[in-house]
């Protein structure tokens, strides 16, 4: 994905009401955003990768999150309830989500969901860089690799033996 896309691509898993990045592999574009790393943990809907497993929650999990947590304080009002309800329905619509950079100034990023075998989203593959990298048609390029590479690997999971 990193190499296709020239983007930052990453693997985050969902654990509880946060995401946390397990894998980062640079791409080859010179310019890149660096508001991710390994093990950093972020709340569901404040990045791409959490917004997208946010998104393919049933409803009624979604209105026990958002009920339970206040973002505003630590993230902004970019993240109340109402500016993340609105991401989720884009993010439904279009299958995969869009951070406008959000958490840094200039620094986008897209992320799709990856289902376990009871199609639940429990990880998340996500792209970042540059505002002037993810223009709206390159988004609509990246955002179906994203989601041809998160339904391949929701494919491979859902494919594996379960472990003795």
């Amino acid at each position: 994905l990193a190499m296709r896309s020239g983007e930052s691509a990453f693997l985050s898993a969902r654990r509880g009401g946060e995401t946390v990045c397990l894998l980062r592999v640079e791409g080859s574009f010179p310019l890149r955003s660096h508001v991710l790393y390994e093990g950093i943990r972020l709340p569901l809907g404040v990045a791409s990768a959490g917004l997208a497993v946010l998104a393919h929650l049933p409803d009624r999990e979604v209105d026990d999150y958002l009920d339970g947590v206040d973002l505003v304080p630590e993230w902004g009002a970019d993240h109340s309830e109402s500016a993340i309800r609105h991401r989720i329905e884009l993010t439904r619509s279009s299958g995969y989500a869009v951070n406008p950079a959000l958490l840094v100034e200039g620094s986008w990023g897209l992320g799709a969901a990856v289902f376990d075998r009871g199609r639940r989203p429990a990880w998340a593959l996500s792209l970042t860089g540059v505002e002037t990298r993810f223009r709206e048609d390159r988004r609509r390029e990246l955002g179906k690799m994203l989601l041809d590479a998160a339904h391949r690997l929701t494919l491979q999971v859902g494919t594996r033996p379960d472990p003795i």
